[in-house]
Formats: structure tokens, sequence, C-alpha cells
């Protein structure tokens, strides 16, 4: 009777070559291999996080309203804190210094943790970007109707016009300053007095001085456009 069955080293061909293989692999080998992948790994790491950046690099202190705060108000240190926004999602013009906000009044309402811009106080960038001019004034107006003066809001545009002078040589009305913008008004918050209607516009410097002037000698109202 012939057995098929093999015995001696051939039967162990196969897990014969793969233990002599095995045996003849230097054991350093092995943690040779780990630390090149190690290695390998850290290198792409660091290139990711070059490209990345640190994260705390990518955000900028800024101001933000501590609660909400209405048009015409006074900011004070409590209205104000500092907070960390991503740098990329900045509004332009967002202030950082607390001191440059302090005593600034509001031209419009605020929402609790809103970043502060130079645009939502009172001050020449916003006088600036409201006439259109490099050279814009803010000026003061106290207008002759009070019920003109409550429907005012801030960014209506109007033209200053003076009332007829009294008197039999007066000036007869006319027009000081078309196109001027309302940057904030006795109406806005509606915690004004009443007798109180100053009206602050922004013009150029040549218009906005016309407007003082005559403020003093003769009553004023505005037209909206």
């Amino acid at each position: 009777m012939i057995r098929s069955r093999t015995t001696g080293p051939e039967a162990d061909l196969g897990r014969g070559s793969h233990s002599i293989l095995t045996e003849l692999r230097p054991h350093w080998a092995d943690g040779v291999l780990l630390r090149r992948i190690s290695a390998a790994l850290l290198l792409v790491l660091a290139a990711i996080l070059a490209v990345r950046g640190d994260p705390a690099d990518r955000h900028t202190a800024v101001l933000v309203a501590t609660r909400e705060l209405p048009p015409g108000h006074i900011l004070a240190a409590d209205d104000l804190r500092i907070e960390p926004r991503e740098s990329t999602a900045l509004p332009e013009g967002a202030i950082r210094e607390p001191g440059a906000l302090r005593g600034a009044t509001l031209t419009g309402a605020v929402a609790p943790g809103e970043i502060l811009t130079e645009l939502r106080v009172i001050g020449p960038r916003l006088a600036a970007v409201a006439a259109h001019s490099s050279d814009a004034r803010i000026v003061p107006i106290r207008l002759a109707d009070n019920a003109v003066a409550d429907i005012l809001r801030a960014g209506d545009r109007v033209d200053v016009v003076a009332g007829e002078e009294s008197g039999g040589g007066g000036r007869p009305a006319r027009l000081l300053a078309a196109d001027a913008a309302v940057i904030l008004a006795p109406g806005a918050d509606g915690t004004r007095a009443k007798d109180d209607r100053i009206v602050l516009v922004a013009l150029d410097s040549r218009r906005a001085t016309a407007v003082a002037a005559a403020s003093l000698r003769t009553a004023l109202t505005v037209v909206f456009h």
C-alpha cells in the first residue's frame, strides 16, 4: 500500500522557509523600522501644523458689548469686555483698545456680544463714511420743529434748511446743505428729554461750517429725501 503522506524536511517546506527567513533577520531590524515609521509620521504632522498654523494665532482680541445697549448710549467700562475672535471673520474697523471707546456715543442699538467697530460710535471715521468726504465734520443742530426731530433716525438723508430771519431786512428761507447724513437723532432711543432736540448730521467741512454758523442766528429744519 502506497502512502501519499510525505514526511521529513519536504513536508515542512513552506513553514521551514519562513522560519529560516525569520531567524536570518536581525533582531534590531524591527526597531529600526519602527523608528523610521515614527520619524516619517512626525514629519507629516509637522508639515500639517506648518500649513494650518497655531489655532491661537488665528484669533484677535477685540471689544464686544457686555449687554444690550441703546442708541445714544455713552459707553462705560462695564459696557465692554475683551474677547478673542477668529481673525478672518472680524469686521473692518473692529476696535481692540478699551480706551478708544470709553465715553464714546453709540449711533445705534448694540446686541450682547456684538463686536464694536469705528462705525458704531460717533467719530471721524463714521463722519467720513456718512458724508462721503475725507474732511467730514459732525454738526449739532437744534430743529425748530420738535415733531420733525422725533421722527428722524440715524442714517436718514436730509437737506438742512434755514428759516426766514426775523425783521424787515431778514433773509428768506434758504437751503444750507443738501444730502446731509443724520448720525444721531433725539427720538432714536426715547430716553432724551422732550425739550432736547439736538440732531447730529455729517457734512463736509465747508458746509458744516455754514450750518453751524446759521444755527446761531436762525431756526433750522430738515427736508427728508
